[in-house]
């Protein structure tokens, strides 16, 4: 291909940039090319433009970011990362041309001068120092093997990564099991869709999406709760604002009015913590005036009578009273959701992360059943997975305390008796510690080292604080990771891990599709994937481990679980992708659950009986505001890749709170000064963001920033009891300004504002 051809890539990237500006579908790149002042993004094409094409890599993979499952190419010219262009459309289910910002331009990360290259030790003078590998396993081996033998496995607890590849994930429960002796192994599941997991499973019998992606686009009607969807999940909402541009409607119930909601039939504004109220009110409504589809019901369902009884409580008056949702929107919004052929229900972490929020989605989840609105083209149900691969890392390969992969309970004793034969060790039948568990336990020393793989708990974990204790009194702490975050400040070792550029893989995206992850650069300085960190560590402990690439981890993975046993490399790499569940090589996947049956003993769905909750913690006169905590387009998580990026960082350089206009007056709040948000377990200062986004009574803080930490305020103690699942969505917190002191507000456009997500 000569330069001419090769100046395409930059012809291209600019013609994306016109389109941005004037269609929504690329709104993303439009305001990228706002925020990037142009620079940014003729700075790549013009990189690209000026190599010749053999001289760069070019490698079609998934993006590392989001649970969409966005494909695309990248090319770098071995040292960086230079470019990311859309694959063609057929090589791209899921997002066809789109690409968000972060996807499209997150990857100074890479080679940012403070990525981990080499494994550090803690020295006698309780430093950091380089190390070799050898030296590092060793202490490694040494340090959890010690524990492993003087206390038993129990005392160790793993949690593993949702940003690692499926194959990667199926090693790190197999070592908690097989190597430490612990079913203590976790993930960042716990800390936000595990209550989907729980809640979806017991009704339907898959913790997961019924849907495809492309049922956004089927369907009438769409109802979304808890989901910042045009922010947290960009490329989704370009599908729905395209189908409710073609006349869908589209039903938003969330505590802030989201960008999203600006595209709405109807936004209703709730109270946090009371989602089952409303929703149990929309479902009493149409039950009750025979608005349901009593054939689905009838054939399809058993505990419709209990449901029915149940939710008689949840009058249009009462939900009005409790969740502020007036009596016609509860009127309004079921008679559309009945009148509609076809509906998704959508939500994320606004519905899950409540000490009720297993509850929350049975509720959403015996609404779907009622109004028959399962298993054809247009309906069911989507929780937008976060993490690029916390559907398939964080739940389907087990790195789970009380499921084998694929769901495999280590409670059956057959099931169980399949695992130790295949992995040639005893596995005890008793569930571990989940996440927030094993902090919990630490208190008494029920668990004394841990092993953290791509996850920031000194951040993520509820009750920060607590956190921090905990990880700087164990006996022994291993962070394997990208950089020396906040999390790895407390270690005895870390190690140096790979990022998704670096490695080949497989990720599962938030429709259950599996899809490639391929290596497009070698791995930085002295990192590796963390797949043969594990094999290393095995078999320093006793283990003969010899998987000679991430395909023959695969290869076992469908040997041991049911729902993968059709899914090989060679497969997804012909067939651009595969849905579980693939239960053998001939088996095409399955692009929508429950066509036929559902996945319990008797193929119908149990529908569950809800009554009335409401958050373990409440406002009063001492801390009289509601705080829920939520993501901006701009950021990720904790910060680890995006706060490498300097135009992201140009954008949202900091949290801050939102904070209604009336409140603000009452407090004498503008925007720009700094804010004091206390609870009763911690306080963090930061910027006001004066909006009415957000109710009176309500204020709302990013996840994102080490320097705030809003995870301060939030409570580890009051759990979801189905899941574990912390509150992070209701805190009681009070404010007060902080004379003296502003910040300038950074955000460009404050309509394209933070997520309860």
């Amino acid at each position: 291909m000569s330069d001419e051809e090769l100046a395409g890539v930059a012809g291209y990237m600019q013609r994306a940039k016109e389109q941005a500006m004037q269609n929504v579908e690329h709104v993303a790149e439009g305001v990228a090319a706002d925020t990037l002042s142009e620079g940014k993004l003729f700075e790549i094409a013009q990189a690209v433009g000026d190599k010749r094409l053999e001289d760069l890599n070019v490698a079609d993979t998934t993006c590392g970011y989001c649970a969409v499952g966005c494909r695309f190419d990248l090319y770098s010219d071995g040292e960086e990362i230079l470019a990311a262009r859309p694959t063609e459309d057929e090589d791209a289910p899921v997002n066809g041309i789109s690409t968000c910002v972060k996807g499209k331009f997150g990857y100074d990360f890479v080679n940012s001068d403070d990525r981990l290259t080499t494994p550090l030790v803690r020295d006698e003078n309780d430093e950091f120092r380089e190390a070799s590998w050898e030296e590092a396993l060793d202490r490694v081996a040494e340090g959890l093997g010690g524990i492993r033998d003087e206390h038993g496995g129990d005392a160790l607890s793993v949690i593993a990564s949702s940003k690692a590849t499926n194959e990667e994930n199926y090693l790190m429960g197999k070592f908690a099991r097989q190597v430490l002796g612990t079913n203590s192994v976790d993930n960042c599941n716990r800390l936000c869709h595990s209550s989907t997991v729980a809640g979806l499973a017991a009704t339907y019998g898959y913790g997961a999406a019924s849907i495809s992606v492309e049922d956004l686009e089927l369907a009438d009607c769409i109802l979304l709760t808890g989901s910042n969807t045009t922010e947290a999940h960009p490329v989704l909402a370009t599908r729905i604002k395209q189908n409710v541009r073609d006349g869908a409607d589209l039903l938003v119930f969330d505590p802030r009015e989201v960008q999203i909601a600006e595209y709405a039939t109807q936004y209703s504004r709730v109270k946090p913590g009371y989602d089952a109220v409303w929703i149990n009110g929309i479902t009493r409504y149409i039950v009750n005036n025979d608005l349901h589809d009593e054939a689905f019901v009838e054939e399809r369902t058993t505990g419709f009578e209990d449901v029915k009884e149940a939710v008689q409580e949840f009058t249009p008056e009462r939900v009005e009273e409790v969740t502020g949702v007036p009596r016609e929107e509860i009127v309004s919004a079921a008679e559309t959701i009945a009148e509609a052929d076809t509906c998704v229900f959508g939500w994320t972490l606004g519905l899950t992360e409540h000490s009720h929020g297993t509850e929350n989605v049975m509720a959403m989840a015996n609404l779907a059943a009622v109004t028959g609105n399962l298993g054809k083209p247009g309906t069911g149900v989507s929780p937008f997975r976060g993490q690029n691969n916390v559907q398939g890392g964080g739940g389907d390969m087990g790195p789970l305390p009380d499921n084998f992969p694929g769901y495999q309970d280590i409670a059956d004793d057959e099931i169980r008796a399949k695992f130790e034969e295949a992995w040639d060790c005893d596995i005890s039948p008793e569930y571990g510690h989940y996440t927030t568990q094993m902090f919990l336990a630490a208190d008494d020393e029920r668990v004394r080292g841990m092993y953290i793989i791509g996850e920031n708990a000194a951040l993520s974990e509820p009750g920060v604080n607590h956190a921090e204790e905990i990880l700087a009194d164990l006996d022994f702490l291993v962070v394997q990771d990208l950089f020396v975050n906040e999390t790895a400040q407390y270690a005895d070792v870390v190690l140096p891990a790979c990022s998704f550029v670096e490695k080949t893989g497989t990720f599962t995206n938030t429709d259950r599709t599996v899809q490639m992850v391929k290596q497009v650069m070698e791995p930085k300085g002295d990192s590796r994937p963390d797949w043969k960190i594990l094999q290393d560590l095995a078999n320093r402990m006793g283990r003969d481990w010899d998987y000679g690439s991430t395909a023959e981890i695969m290869e076992e993975v469908n040997s041991l679980t049911p729902l993968y046993g059709g899914v090989s490399h060679a497969r997804v790499e012909a067939e651009g992708g595969l849905q579980w569940p693939c239960w053998d090589k001939d088996h095409p996947g399955t692009e929508r659950l429950y066509t036929e049956e559902f996945n319990t003993d008797d193929g119908k769905a149990q529908m569950q009986a809800i009554g009335y909750s409401e958050p373990a913690e409440l406002p009063d006169d001492e801390y009289p505001f509601t705080l829920t905590t939520g993501r901006v387009l701009y950021q990720y998580h904790t910060g680890t890749m995006t706060h490498r990026e300097e135009g992201i960082m140009q954008y949202t350089p900091s949290d801050f709170v939102e904070i209604h206009p009336d409140t603000a007056v009452d407090y004498g709040i503008e925007s720009g000064d700094m804010v004091r948000v206390e609870s009763r377990r911690g306080e963090v200062t930061v910027p006001a963001q004066v909006t009415d986004r957000v109710g009176r009574d309500n204020l709302f803080v990013p996840i994102h920033f080490a320097e705030s930490a809003v995870n301060r305020l939030t409570d580890e103690e009051h759990l979801d009891p189905a899941a574990a699942t912390p509150e992070f969505k209701v805190s009681a917190v009070r404010i007060r300004p902080v004379k003296g002191e502003a910040e300038p507000v950074r955000r460009a456009d404050v309509e394209a504002s933070t997520g309860d997500d």
